[in-house]
């Protein structure tokens, strides 16, 4: 059987086609669609306040109008510097509407990643928390390319500045900046001049995650941004009148396409929560009657742990999906026992505009009976995908390679970075770095990053496999594994785990619970409590900082 063969369409039959038919050339035309046949609707709401769709758009038209003000020319960046707040989506539409390329940056940067960001992407406008400009910005915008700083709190456009997540949150003076609100509304009811992105147009500069090296720009399309917002709409079925819980952060390709473009294209309103507070959100997805959401599988094990879980908080919660990082099968099955719903696996990279597989929304995904790993689901619409050889030759059905993706969902390549995007995506195919296989009935399963393969006395072992053990432990919340030296093997097996609340046990004990049920070269030969797991803001594991022994 060949890779671009299909056989879980018949057998997962969704009523769908194999393909969908674009319905926006470009975000923008996506937006205004949903604006003119639901203007009146909530498109986001944060604490209690509701911004409409309407208001949004004129919000929007407002920002793009005094960035055309201050001299802003079609295919400049601003750069979005915020956590999960109303401005962020204000902004990234405004960004469009002024011809602009939107550059979504980690709150969690610090100053010398701030300055590469700035650097690399060229950004003349910044949009910034006012708390991350006197942390961070205020020390990196001067010598920059930014010539304009806008400003805003986590409390504006909040409907409860006294909700429990703002402990501590007040509104600062920044010197040197505008107040975006107040720029607002000196633009409020101007029109930018009109403007119609083209599909191969950059949407977003989307940075990876860097943990592998320095960050690359992913370039970021209009076409990629309505093709998967579609695939998330016709994969899940996303409707109107469903309800988008944002536990993904915004800056993230999951945020960006899974939670803002998605609303945007269903009228679904958007919820946000500033940042994940895990007893909050339980409160929220109640208070609001959230029915989707996409996240980390670190989100879903906080909500198990968190105080006051039980079913009742996630009744509404039905459209379940999670990406970014491994989902061990054991978690699967208790998030189901604690709230009566199934983790829908899906998989994709920023590369790939988020999904590039997925979990058909009426099945469940197949655990491989050797390794135990979780399927990341099928190819999603239009998408064919490959397992190689470091040859580029296809390997036979089940047999270990590298996944290769062609479809409409890959982005144009990395900003500026020439060689890094022919070696990456040659021909405008994906080499992702992921080594996986697909069984006979057409499932993937993602096995590691290349890099993370253990090569223990000759023996190849893949920190997943381990890992997915490691939480079968009753006591385990989280566990990371990696390759450290050793001077008989040359590398061994290091797990790093951190616990569930109030439970105790020992590092020898867990190492005992995984020998008995591993190969004897695969078990941890050492083992480490952490009180977290390092991890990025995404939720993949910093194994860098574990290897090198400083855990954060």
């Amino acid at each position: 059987m060949s890779y671009d063969e299909k056989p879980w369409l018949a057998r997962y039959d969704r009523g769908q086609p194999e393909g969908i038919t674009p319905e926006f050339d470009d975000a923008l035309s996506m937006v205004r669609a949903t604006v003119a046949r639901a203007g009146d609707r909530a498109a986001i709401r944060y604490f209690g306040r509701t911004v409409t769709f309407t208001e949004l758009d004129r919000l929007s038209d407002a920002f793009a109008a005094g960035l055309a003000a201050e001299g802003f020319s079609s295919g400049e960046r601003v750069a979005i510097f915020t956590q999960n707040v109303p401005q962020f989506v204000i902004a990234q539409i405004g960004t469009w509407k002024a011809g602009g390329i939107a550059v979504s940056i980690n709150p969690m940067n610090k100053a010398r990643e701030l300055t590469g960001l700035l650097a690399d992407s060229g950004a003349t406008v910044l949009v910034c928390l006012q708390s991350l400009w006197r942390d961070v910005a205020a020390g990196v915008v001067p010598g920059s390319s930014v010539r304009t700083v806008l400003t805003t709190s986590e409390l504006d456009l909040c409907g409860d500045p006294g909700a429990s997540v703002f402990a501590g949150v007040e509104r600062l003076d920044c010197a040197g900046t505008d107040d975006l609100l107040a720029f607002l509304e000196r633009h409020d009811g101007s029109a930018p001049p009109p403007v119609t992105p083209r599909p191969d147009d950059i949407a977003f500069l989307t940075y990876t995650s860097g943990t592998t090296g320095p960050p690359k720009g992913a370039m970021t399309t209009h076409r990629n941004v309505v093709f998967n917002a579609q695939t998330y709409r016709d994969w899940v079925g996303i409707g109107d009148d469903d309800v988008v819980l944002g536990v993904a952060p915004l800056f993230h390709i999951t945020g960006l396409v899974g939670h803002i473009a998605i609303t945007l294209l269903t009228g679904a309103p958007l919820v946000l929560m500033y940042r994940l507070d895990p007893a909050l959100t339980l409160d929220t997805v109640e208070a609001e009657g959230a029915t989707f959401t996409v996240g980390s599988i670190t989100v879903f094990i906080a909500l198990m742990n968190a105080p006051g879980a039980d079913t009742a908080k996630l009744a509404t919660l039905t459209k379940v999906y999670s990406g970014g990082a491994p989902i061990p099968p054991s978690s699967v099955q208790a998030f189901r026992d604690a709230f009566g719903h199934y983790i829908h696996n899906i998989y994709g990279l920023t590369e790939t505009t988020s999904p590039s597989h997925g979990v058909p929304f009426h099945a469940e995904a197949p655990v491989d009976p050797e390794s135990g790993a979780l399927s990341v689901g099928v190819p999603v619409y239009d998408t064919v995908v490959r397992i190689v050889d470091e040859h580029g030759d296809d390997v036979p059905v089940g047999e270990i390679g590298e996944l290769v993706t062609a479809g409409p969902q890959v982005v144009a390549g990395y900003w500026n970075k020439p060689d890094e995007t022919a070696a990456a995506l040659p021909g405008g195919v994906l080499h992702t770095g992921d080594v996986g296989y697909m069984d006979a009935d057409g499932w993937f399963y993602i096995v590691d990053r290349k890099k993370d393969q253990i090569n223990a006395g000759g023996y190849k072992i893949w920190p997943r496999e381990v890992e997915d053990v490691l939480y079968e432990h009753p006591a385990v919340r989280e566990a990371a594994v990696v390759g450290v030296p050793d001077e008989y093997r040359g590398e061994t097996v290091k797990a790093f785990v951190s616990l569930r609340a109030d439970a105790t046990t020992t590092p020898e004990e867990i190492i005992a619970f995984a020998r008995q049920r591993m190969a004897a070269y695969k078990y941890p030969r050492r083992l480490e409590i952490l009180d977290e797991i390092p991890k990025t803001v995404s939720g993949k594991v910093l194994r860098r900082e574990l290897r090198g022994g400083t855990p954060a």
